[in-house]
């Protein structure tokens, strides 16, 4: 479609990203010529002239940008994302190489404004807080690799001293250290909830698919056919005050506390996203559910069918198609509940096979397309937990079938990125519009820019908005 002047400039002024590559802005009055996207000072309307690649715009005269580098975007290149992306994987390896955030400041060779800047926007985080996950993830390898002691872990994974270890791994998995590597050898042990957790939102968020054949609430007793890496298994959660008793039936505990983890978004940042809503004046938004997280999806390709399916119709129809895709390709159990299909499963179907349980046709290639790419190994969904939230964004909005809408939803219910906003989603807009007493529901731009004041918890701020108009749970 051409884009009017009108159009390309107010992209400039939004900086959307989404507009990278389909033209360039050229600034006379400087003779620089930009992304959409960049973050440099807007210029006059009279004074840009746009170009549908930098070859054109080096024609006029002008030369790219030194702050966006429109010329490594145009072929592929993103030495910025690069350096970023070599960084963090450094920090992942090897944390305790890096005594604190000053320590990846000097390593990286930007300064420290910027360096944040570029954490928040590539990986949803800051320097610090990237760096205490990589000590948590090394310490859990070594709880279920080594016999090592404790003490000896904590100081090698870079923690400062043991009781720092045991309260931070706590915090962000429900269990001390040792009760973890205990999952090794036993399929019962009990995650702690975090003081205030908001357990009826929990109930609703694990109940909302009243047609789902994976799973069931009974008051505070759940049980889930999930696929883990050893096959299908049931989860069975018994939910109380201060604590949820898990059971896992035909799988490993160490996968089950990962998925259960997921269930009670344990890694989320309530805390700070209902500080920073109250910084702003929105006490109401988070009133009543300060704890609120986001109930994570039990995998990545769960997520990624419900986004397919969930497109453009309404949600009582999406759980219906939902419902009869898990009916037609997943495992019962001993339970009576239906496992949910493997990417295997899906990718061996046809179009002719879904139609007549009325996908529509387009759904049901999307659907098909995606799941063969995943089967035959072109689409790593669990490995993109470890990509940069840029690069994760590209790799799926490459994917036929895939919208803005679809891929931020999936990247903040299956991925856990804590920066996302599914835009043109109607709760968001709804919720905005309740939330702020505006006189209508935002469109697509202006919900981008109110929604930048929650950054960088825009994923909570959409959890927060879906309830707002809801009524608070029992």
């Amino acid at each position: 479609m051409r884009l009017s002047h009108a159009t390309m400039f107010a992209r400039v002024l939004e900086s959307d990203a989404s507009f990278n590559g389909r033209f360039f802005t050229g600034v006379l009055t400087t003779g620089i010529y930009c992304l959409p996207a960049c973050k440099a000072r807007k210029p006059k309307p009279a004074n840009v002239r746009f170009f549908p690649t930098c070859e054109a715009a080096r024609a006029t005269g002008l030369r790219p940008c030194k702050k966006c580098h429109p010329d490594d975007f145009a072929r592929g290149a993103d030495p910025v994302l690069t350096d970023i992306e070599t960084l963090v994987a450094e920090i992942r390896a090897q944390p305790a190489a890096f005594p604190d955030a000053r320590a990846i400041v000097r390593r990286s060779g930007f300064g420290a404004t910027r360096l944040f800047e570029l954490f928040r926007l590539h990986f949803h985080t800051t320097p610090a807080d990237l760096l205490l996950r990589a000590r948590l993830e090394v310490a859990k390898t070594r709880l279920l690799t080594s016999t090592d002691g404790l003490v000896a872990i904590a100081h090698s994974a870079g923690f400062e001293s043991q009781s720092v270890f045991h309260d931070q791994f706590r915090r962000h998995t429900g269990l001390t250290p040792a009760a973890y590597r205990d999952l090794r050898s036993t399929t019962r042990f009990a995650v702690d909830l975090p003081d205030g957790y908001p357990l009826g939102y929990l109930r609703r968020a694990l109940s909302r698919d009243t047609q789902s054949v994976t799973e069931r609430l009974d008051g505070g007793h759940y049980q889930a056919a999930v696929q883990l890496s050893g096959g299908p298994a049931i989860i069975s959660l018994q939910i109380a005050r201060t604590q949820v008793a898990v059971t896992v039936t035909g799988g490993s505990a160490v996968d089950a506390h990962g998925v259960v983890a997921g269930w009670l978004g344990l890694d989320q940042d309530a805390a700070a996203f209902a500080r920073l809503a109250r910084k702003l004046g929105l006490a109401r938004l988070v009133a009543g559910r300060p704890g609120l997280r986001i109930a994570q999806t039990p995998s990545v390709f769960d997520g990624l069918l419900w986004c397919i399916i969930g497109q453009q119709i309404n949600f009582a129809f999406a759980c219906v198609l939902k419902r009869r895709l898990v009916e037609r390709t997943g495992i019962t159990l001993a339970n009576g509940l239906i496992a949910p299909p493997t990417p295997a499963a899906v990718a061996a179907l046809t179009e002719a096979d879904l139609q007549p349980l009325q996908f529509s046709r387009s759904k049901a290639a999307y659907l098909i397309a995606t799941a063969r790419l995943v089967h035959e190994g072109q689409l790593d969904l669990e490995g993109l937990r470890q990509f940069s939230a840029t690069r994760a964004e590209r790799t799926l909005l490459a994917i036929r079938g895939l919208g803005p809408w679809s891929v931020n939803y999936l990247m903040m219910r299956a991925l856990g990125f804590p920066d996302c906003v599914p835009l043109g989603d109607t709760g968001v807009t709804s919720g905005l519009q309740a939330a702020l007493n505006l006189e209508q529901r935002p469109d697509v731009d202006a919900t981008r820019r109110l929604m930048a004041m929650f950054s960088p918890y825009r994923s909570l701020a959409t959890a927060h908005l879906w309830q707002f108009k809801q009524p608070m749970p029992t």
